[in-house]
């Protein structure tokens, strides 16, 4: 459903691929972070993101919806979380939010 937005997409499947595509694609202008990440976590991709880059908005998504996983990714640097399964409604407002 992204892809009918026109959004150009990047996918890593884990932490680490995550901070490295970052690393190589400066201007990408949003990150959804999944939380449950191999090799690396999406709390600790996500650290290691904001020692170099306070301003791109990353939003957290994770099927664990227990209230203090929200505060983990808020405080890890995300922007906004998200729970799965991902209502398209939500996301979409939250891109908007975002995205300028």
């Amino acid at each position: 459903a992204l892809r009918k937005t026109g959004i150009n997409i990047l996918v890593a499947r884990n932490g680490k691929e995550a901070i490295n595509m970052y690393n190589n694609n400066k201007n990408i202008g949003l990150i959804l972070m999944d939380i449950q990440l191999p090799v690396l976590n999406g709390i600790d991709a996500t650290k290691e993101i904001r020692k170099t880059d306070r301003e791109v908005p990353i939003i957290a998504q994770t099927a664990y919806a227990m209230s203090d996983d929200r505060k983990k990714c808020l405080d890890a640097g995300c922007n906004d979380y998200i729970p799965k399964p991902i209502k398209m409604d939500i996301l979409m407002n939250k891109l908007n939010k975002y995205l300028k």
